[in-house]
């Protein structure tokens, strides 16, 4: 353990600092990065696609996406990449990470403004700055997919209802011939407040131990 803890913690010592992770958790990520990777530098989409528990999440190509998308690296980067390393891999997963209890409140708004984004940018596929009708429809019709009692047509009508009580909500002096845009992360933080994301945001399908790591499983 000594002569890898030396190693490891010169190389790691800035993502632990950025991430929150201790040397023993990026140990067990690294672990099951090299597992996913079949033991290669980088990983590609088509790697964790083929997850066995991720096949029947309705919002499995969100969640893959998720880990290419350079807006989730704590970066001011858009765009996405082909493959990642094993330190984006870790800084995706940073997000899942619940606070830890000696933060001071400030620093837990600021890790929880962090989740939020991560899923709002989950579901801002085009990377505009709002989930516009097209993209929450999608993710409601995913959502809604595995039903055998809602159809398509259906699973569309919730969505388009849905939107629009989005938008009476957010925008109440929006008149009857107006469009609404879409939902902007403002919006998106309101009506999430007061939803308690420690919980709600973990991460399953990596099967990470979950005795130093207790951020492996994931409702989103």
């Amino acid at each position: 353990m000594g002569a890898w803890q030396t190693s490891y913690e010169h190389k790691y010592h800035d993502l632990m600092g950025k991430t929150g992770f201790s040397l023993e958790q990026i140990k067990n990520l690294h672990n099951r990065f090299e597992h996913l990777s079949e033991n290669k530098e980088t990983i590609s989409r088509e790697k964790l696609d083929k997850i066995p528990a991720l096949a029947y999440n309705p919002i499995r190509t969100q969640i893959i996406e998720a880990f290419f998308d350079k807006r989730n690296q704590h970066e001011n980067e858009v765009g996405s990449y082909e493959e990642i390393g094993f330190e984006q891999f870790v800084m995706v997963m940073s997000h899942f990470r619940p606070p830890a209890s000696n933060m001071t409140e400030g620093e837990k708004e600021t890790v929880r403004k962090e989740k939020l984004r991560f899923l709002f940018n989950m579901h801002d596929t085009d990377n505009d700055g709002t989930i516009t009708l097209e993209e929450y429809r999608k993710v409601v019709e995913e959502l809604l997919s595995k039903s055998e009692v809602i159809g398509q047509e259906a699973a569309k009508d919730i969505a388009d209802a849905a939107m629009l009580e989005v938008a009476n909500t957010n925008v109440p002096e929006m008149g009857s011939d107006e469009i609404y845009g879409g939902i902007t992360f403002e919006h998106f933080e309101q009506m999430l407040k007061g939803l308690e994301m420690e919980s709600r945001m973990y991460i399953r399908f990596l099967d990470v131990n979950t005795t130093p790591i207790r951020c492996v499983k994931s409702t989103c």
